[in-house]
């Protein structure tokens, strides 16, 4: 499937086929696909909860408007964005200053100014932190959905749930910014897909402010 064939195949479908399970390896395989996505300074600031059990689903669904594909799709991600990855100390800073420095596109020597980068660049502000996490988590999740209709399968991002709700629920630490959940699992094959939704014009969306 060419690049063309999958941004027009891809579509948020409402209704998923219960008896079609999703494997292990090829959400594995989606999920390492989409983080070749890009982010700043390559921190990644993005993990995901997998929800398979029906019981934990349903959970779930209860803060997410009792939206029946939350339950319905094999597998609900719930897609959590980091505000504190830009920290030092922080597990995927070290890592990727350390990968950085290996690859010998850094020096040691200039770990102060890297860390004094991130901060101002990432940390200046509770805005600026909750902008770096969900904006560089916003690519992961659009390449999850991407990486998932190469592979067959559909997906619906939603962000109509309460974040405080799942967060307690789930016991999601305050770090994490919640900026959407992803359904994942195969169309049910009775049902119809709508026509797909407009959307903007090249003039549209080319805007100038002179």
């Amino acid at each position: 499937m060419d690049f063309q064939d999958l941004i027009h195949q891809r579509r948020a479908v409402n209704f998923f086929d219960p008896d079609r399970d999703v494997a292990e390896e090829t959400l594995q395989n989606m999920i390492e696909l989409a983080a070749r996505a890009p982010s700043g300074f390559n921190l990644q600031p993005w993990q995901l909860m997998v929800l398979r059990d029906p019981e934990e689903k349903m959970r779930l669904r209860k803060h997410a408007w009792n939206q029946p594909k939350v339950s319905e799709a094999p597998v609900t991600m719930i897609v959590l964005a980091d505000m504190d990855a830009w920290r030092p100390g922080h597990p995927g800073l070290e890592k990727d200053f350390n990968e950085l420095v290996k690859a010998d596109m850094m020096g040691e020597n200039q770990r102060q100014w890297f860390d004094s980068v991130c901060a101002t660049l990432y940390g200046a502000s509770q805005a600026r932190q909750v902008a770096f996490a969900c904006k560089n988590t916003g690519f992961f999740a659009m390449s999850l959905m991407l990486a998932a209709k190469s592979m067959g399968l559909d997906t619906h991002p939603m962000d109509g749930f309460d974040i405080d709700a799942v967060k307690t629920e789930f016991n999601i630490p305050d770090n994490y910014w919640l900026p959407l959940l992803i359904a994942v699992g195969y169309f049910r094959s009775d049902k119809t897909l709508p026509p797909p939704k407009w959307r903007k014009s090249y003039e549209e969306i080319v805007v100038r402010f002179d």
